[in-house]
């Protein structure tokens, strides 16, 4: 077994070995590779070195793979391997969603989206109807909301937000690539006849989730007790 391949399978990401620059990029092509889920830029630096370049490393990777059946592609400050966009009518490859979501989940994703953080009241305002927790809940273990920081107000709201998992599903590298309403119309994500704003302005709050979306990936102050859910 290679130099490279043994420290990936044993897991030596201390920079043990002295690499030279082409098996630096080899071994970040590797981890990239052999990860089961999207890794970040610090994760990757553990592996091969703070001393590296890994975003320098990164680009020369995509700009190999660029031309290529796959791509190394971004999804929300995490890098990982998907098959090129422009093959999917070829391969007879469709995108579907794990279950068939109701208009109101749709909506209510749409929403979290674009409004992120943002809390259940909030959803309901600008739905202009009550939201289920059973909507929530769904959405939850598809694996594209979480729940968020608590808001410092009375009663101290938890705030939903999208996760890795979403931008993947959809194709997105940040959330600054979300499409507009019409284009999520035209896709069949809402319904035609939706009137409701959705879209609607960015939140100081909201702008900073997406100006530093790996960060917020990485929050340490989320609930996973759902009996913590309140507002």
């Amino acid at each position: 077994m290679s130099e490279v391949a043994q420290a990936v399978e044993n897991e030596e990401f201390e920079n043990t070995f002295d690499y030279d620059d082409v098996t630096i990029k080899r071994l970040i092509e590797a981890v990239v590779f052999a990860s089961s889920e999207p890794v970040s830029i610090n994760e990757i630096s553990k592996r091969v070195g703070e001393d590296v370049d890994v975003k320098a490393v990164i680009q020369a990777l995509q700009d190999d793979y660029e031309e290529r059946g796959i791509n190394l592609v971004e999804r929300g400050g995490f890098y990982c391997f998907r098959s090129a966009n422009d093959l999917g009518d070829k391969l007879e490859l469709e995108k579907e969603l794990p279950r068939k979501l109701s208009k109101a989940a749709m909506e209510t994703l749409a929403i979290i989206a674009y409004h992120q953080p943002v809390t259940r009241p909030e959803i309901e305002s600008i739905r202009g109807v009550a939201v289920s927790k059973g909507t929530l809940d769904l959405l939850m273990e598809e694996g594209w909301i979480n729940l968020g920081r608590r808001r410092e107000v009375p009663g101290r709201p938890v705030t939903w937000k999208t996760t890795r998992d979403f931008l993947d599903m959809f194709g997105l590298e940040t959330l600054k690539d979300l499409p507009g309403i019409q284009e999520m119309k035209d896709a069949g994500l809402l319904d035609a006849r939706a009137s409701i704003d959705i879209v609607g302005g960015t939140t100081p709050e909201t702008q900073d989730m997406f100006d530093d979306e790996e960060d917020d990936f990485h929050d340490d102050d989320l609930y996973d007790n759902k009996d913590d859910m309140v507002g």
